[in-house]
């Protein structure tokens, strides 16, 4: 038989993604706008989707569909439980992003400790230039190394950090959902580290699991960064807590709402050491190569009878 493959968003994968080693026919559109999926996947029997959302009346719509192969780990686009009472797979990608991910959590941190942003933004602006010493100090710095980092969220991209970070002299806490040996409780991360990074899924009981109180039980000198999901913090109170000093810094590459179409909280440049990156941690060429690979491979998989990655 041969399938019939559909990639409704192809612009949101810099990679080249090698035809799968099957019989089959092979369309891909740059974008798809809802209005536009049900149409262009009425005749498909394995969807590519990055981006585009499959709720349950599109899904209705598309009896031939028996695959939804997502071009990226998180599968909340997609309607799980009616996929899966319609007889439609769905397979994700995994343990693609072990340098990626952490390489931005890294950099992040040095930027922020270090408050580079402000120190280029002075001398962009001529401040420096004013200086009555050779040397302008006028923010501070810390040192990564005795510093202790916290992370929560102890999964492989978690210890991947852990790794570099015990490499440039860090301490290393972790928090995780489920138990693990070696761990600290949120309670007692949340007061130690110096750096917090977020690497747990979104979830009804991680939303907002960084809001006001806990930006206060952290260290006034900390920083707080997140690579994970926007949801994960209360902007509202983070940006509350960077303006009045509350905590030192943060370092964002996820927000709420992406693209902020209609704005957010953590977009106004008057918040101090503030980085906001437009969800790229993950996107090394390297990285997106590695899950091309996997994408093709689950879908070769699933098509031989011996899925992969399939999530229920």
């Amino acid at each position: 038989m041969q399938q019939s493959i559909v990639f409704l968003d192809r612009e949101t994968l810099g990679a080249t993604v090698r035809k799968p080693a099957f019989d089959h026919s092979y369309v891909e559109y740059e974008v798809t706008a809802p209005h536009e999926i049900v149409e262009r996947l009425r005749d498909a029997t394995i969807c590519i989707t990055n981006k585009v959302p499959l709720r349950a009346d599109t899904l209705a719509q598309l009896p031939k569909l028996k695959l939804i192969a997502v071009a990226a780990t998180g599968t909340d686009i997609i309607d799980k439980p009616d996929a899966k009472a319609r007889g439609i797979a769905v397979v994700n990608i995994r343990n693609y992003a072990f340098n990626t991910v952490p390489e931005h959590v890294i950099a992040l941190m040095f930027a922020l400790r270090r408050n580079l942003v402000a120190y280029a933004r002075d001398v962009q602006d001529g401040v420096w230039n004013k200086s009555r010493q050779f040397c302008f100090l006028d923010h501070p710095i810390h040192d990564i190394a005795g510093s202790t980092l916290g992370i929560v969220g102890y999964g492989a991209i978690g210890k991947s950090i852990g790794k570099r970070a015990e490499a440039l002299g860090m301490k290393v806490i972790g928090y995780d959902a489920f138990p693990q040996e070696g761990l600290v409780d949120f309670d007692t991360l949340l007061r130690e580290s110096d750096v917090i990074t977020l690497h747990a899924p979104l979830t009804p009981d991680t939303k907002n699991m960084i809001g006001e109180a806990q930006l206060k039980a952290m260290k006034k000198t900390a920083i707080l960064i997140n690579t994970a999901r926007g949801g994960l913090v209360d902007e509202v109170a983070l940006a509350a807590a960077l303006k009045s000093g509350e905590i030192a810094g943060a370092g964002f590459d996820v927000l709420t709402t992406e693209p902020p179409v209609d704005g957010n909280p953590l977009l106004d440049p008057s918040i101090p050491n503030l980085i906001v990156t437009p969800h790229v941690a993950w996107a090394s060429q390297q990285a997106m190569q590695i899950l091309s690979d996997q994408l093709v491979e689950n879908i070769e998989l699933f098509v031989g009878g011996t899925p992969r990655n399939v999530v229920e």
